[in-house]
């Protein structure tokens, strides 16, 4: 995957999907033709950042599957009132830029403040943020 998206969200759901490799657009000519090289030889690429997310994510054991529903109490606490908006937007169902229009921040920032309230509730995906957000809903 050739992206300019380095976002934890990006990154898993393109491996989950059978990315071999995950470069982002400013990659050097010769770093696209050396990944090009290893795929052709069967190999994955991932540039040493996204090595690193992949590993922590594995290393993780809060990450597990029940992780969200054990986190969504404690956790929900440590976030900010900017990230509680954003949050609240995605179980609205609301993309980025739609996120980015509401609160009129660039997109970027979304990504951001998405990426960090996914590591803050253990999450891997905005589904299971939704659903984190929907069962905390159903509790209150």
């Amino acid at each position: 995957m050739l992206t300019t998206l380095d976002d934890d969200e990006t990154l898993f759901e393109a491996v989950r999907a059978g990315a071999q490799a995950y470069l982002l657009k400013d990659a050097s000519e010769e770093e696209l033709l050396e990944t090009i090289r290893a795929l052709r030889r069967g190999e994955s690429r991932l540039t040493p950042r996204m090595a690193r997310k992949v590993m922590d994510q594995f290393r993780n054991p809060a990450r597990g599957r029940d992780a969200p529903a054990r986190a969504a109490n404690s956790a929900s606490e440590a976030l900010t009132n900017k990230e509680e908006q954003v949050l609240g937007l995605i179980t609205d169902g609301a993309s980025n830029r739609e996120i980015a229009r509401a609160m009129a921040l660039a997109e970027g920032a979304i990504k951001n403040h998405v990426s960090r309230i996914m590591d803050k509730l253990h999450a891997n995906t905005r589904t299971e943020l939704a659903i984190q957000m929907k069962r905390q809903q159903r509790g209150a």
